[in-house]
């Protein structure tokens, strides 16, 4: 089950989303891989704190070193899961992202590596239970590989009237990507994501969107600083504050992703 978390509007929480229903999934069993594709490397920071780029070359590095061995005179033929990482999390597992993504993607765009990670992640379908990969806030090489080696897209929606009117943009793009690449993809559900339920406004979105008969989960993640303090810690909310409101709404959030699981498997 590969997920892919996207959204061409920035601070929308893809990061947070990703990183918290991974671990969620881990703490309950599950074994589980974080790709992170965003050139910020937010979950990689987020997941396994600072990275010492003198022990661990960039490109040696997760999905650098997984694009990395795909181009050139001498390609490598080594599996994916040795650009695996663990993290201090049981069950918990991670392709950290590099900066120099930046300057390989126009390489590997003129190659034409756009399967690639579809590819890779083919390949470790036996080693993990379930896939999340974080993306950059654009429609650029990188989440349009993420789409295609996807089953499903979980897109995080932040209750303001920019981010609807994106969200039509993103649909659009996302469904033609579907017709040229991925016919198997599918959006899995609008998640709500720094709801205030004493404003009117994010009622009033979420709503609208329901109206049109767009696929919103039940479960809406609030703001809280305790998210803020869960990146600091580089501690996803399930361990740092189990009981909190927060966790608990992600916990339920999960839920739902487990019922398209089920069906998914039946």
């Amino acid at each position: 089950m590969k997920r892919v978390i996207f959204n061409q509007k920035g601070g929308v929480g893809k990061t947070s989303i990703a990183c918290n229903l991974a671990a969620i999934s881990a703490a309950m069993g599950y074994r589980t891989l974080v790709v992170d594709l965003d050139v910020q490397g937010n979950t990689t920071h987020y997941l396994v704190g600072a990275i010492d780029g003198d022990a661990f070359p960039a490109e040696a590095q997760g999905v650098a070193g997984l694009y990395r061995q795909t181009v050139g005179p001498r390609k490598m033929g080594r599996n994916p899961d040795a650009f695996v990482w663990e993290t201090p999390y049981e069950n918990l597992f991670l392709l950290p992202s590099s900066p120099i993504l930046t300057s390989m993607e126009k390489e590997l765009e003129s190659r034409y590596k756009i399967y690639k990670l579809r590819d890779a992640l083919e390949k470790l379908n036996s080693e993990y239970d379930r896939v999340y990969i974080d993306t950059p806030p654009s429609f650029n090489f990188y989440s349009r590989s993420a789409l295609i080696a996807a089953d499903y897209v979980l897109i995080p929606f932040d209750c303001d009237s920019f981010a609807r009117e994106s969200l039509y943009a993103l649909l659009d793009n996302i469904g033609e990507l579907q017709e040229d690449h991925n016919p198997d993809l599918a959006v899995e559900g609008i998640i709500v994501n720094q709801f205030n339920a004493q404003a009117r406004l994010p009622g009033e979105l979420v709503a609208e969107l329901e109206e049109e008969g767009l696929p919103v989960f039940s479960a809406f993640l609030s703001s809280s600083v305790k998210m803020k303090e869960s990146h600091r810690a580089h501690r996803p909310l399930i361990d740092l504050a189990p009981s909190h409101k927060l966790t608990g709404q992600f916990l339920e959030l999960h839920a739902e992703l487990e019922k398209t699981a089920a069906t998914a498997t039946r």
